[in-house]
């Protein structure tokens, strides 16, 4: 699986970092960001909205599955070769399994809090990314100053999952809250398993395709597990739903992402996704008449805050 006919050499004992990766966003980068996070704004809106219709693990199996044979399909296009070996199996795999992990807490906790919430946790991510990188890469440990920037956001993360104890009329809201930060931990750790593994040398349609296919498999091995009812008929609103998730988000804007982590900082790149919170948030407010409590507002703003700080 390599995107050349090379033979496969031994894997060193750390693993390749692409020459050409950057450690500041150059304005291509930031459009592409900017974008993306758009889109993953919007998607939690689309997930929530969905839930009406088909069951979470369903909903995410099955987008994973049509995005992954869209991605085939254009690797195949472009004359990538996906399936020789390259050493990257392994962390194919973990990211396979951690990505699985993540979807299936996002959608499930989707069932007890609202989109605007979710959205707002998964972002922790950043954070996760912040922890981990220094173990991969040394030059992009963290000083004093951003250390406190983490503490900050943490401290707003908590302040905010506080609400989901109290919330009237909601009170498994927190249930839906802690999956969404989980959500986060495996997000953050699927950017970490990337950069760690020789998985980070790979092309981007691999890395999304090992992706993918594994969280294809595992999910909706868990629908039929759970007994997670199928539906039969898909009225023209789940269709348009669910392309936006699968087409759109899972394989066009997650395909950008990965050869951004390719070839950007991951820290840069982790801590730019703040916006998507702010779409987020909108989205969950026009579309779904969510309402955006001050507390969640607060805490959005301090994490922002600690973001700030991290990247600095």
């Amino acid at each position: 699986m390599t995107a050349s006919a090379t033979p496969p050499v031994a894997a060193p004992a750390t693993p390749p970092a692409p020459a050409q990766r950057r450690a500041h966003l150059d304005p291509r980068a930031v459009a592409l960001l900017l974008g993306c996070c758009l889109l993953w704004g919007i998607n939690q809106v689309a997930a929530k909205a969905a839930l009406t219709e088909i069951g979470p693990l369903w909903q995410a199996g099955l987008r994973s599955a049509v995005a992954g044979l869209l991605v085939w399909g254009w690797a195949m296009s472009r004359g990538i070769r996906l399936f020789e070996r390259d050493g990257s199996a392994a962390g194919g795999v973990l990211a396979g399994l951690l990505f699985a992990g993540e979807f299936a807490c996002i959608f499930v906790g989707l069932q007890y809090t609202s989109a605007s919430r979710m959205v707002v946790f998964i972002y922790l991510a950043p954070f996760v990314v912040a922890l981990g990188m220094p173990w991969i890469a040394r030059g992009e440990a963290l000083s004093l100053r951003q250390s406190a920037g983490l503490l900050l956001a943490f401290g707003a993360m908590a302040f905010a999952f506080a609400e989901g104890f109290t919330a009237p009329g909601s009170p498994q809201q927190w249930k839906g809250d802690a999956l969404g930060v989980a959500a986060a931990v495996l997000w953050g750790g699927t950017t970490l398993a990337i950069r760690g593994t020789r998985l980070g040398a790979a092309p981007a349609e691999k890395t999304l395709l090992y992706q993918l296919a594994l969280s294809a498999l595992a999910l909706c091995a868990a629908a039929v597990a759970t007994g997670e009812a199928l539906p039969v008929q898909w009225s023209v609103r789940l269709l348009g739903l669910f392309n936006f998730q699968a087409v759109v988000v899972t394989f066009a804007s997650y395909l950008v992402w990965f050869w951004l982590v390719r070839h950007y900082a991951a820290t840069k790149l982790s801590v730019f996704t703040l916006s998507t919170p702010l779409f987020g948030l909108l989205a969950g407010a026009l579309l779904l008449g969510e309402g955006i409590s001050t507390r969640l507002v607060a805490a959005l703003a301090a994490l922002a805050v600690g973001i700030v700080l991290v990247n600095r």
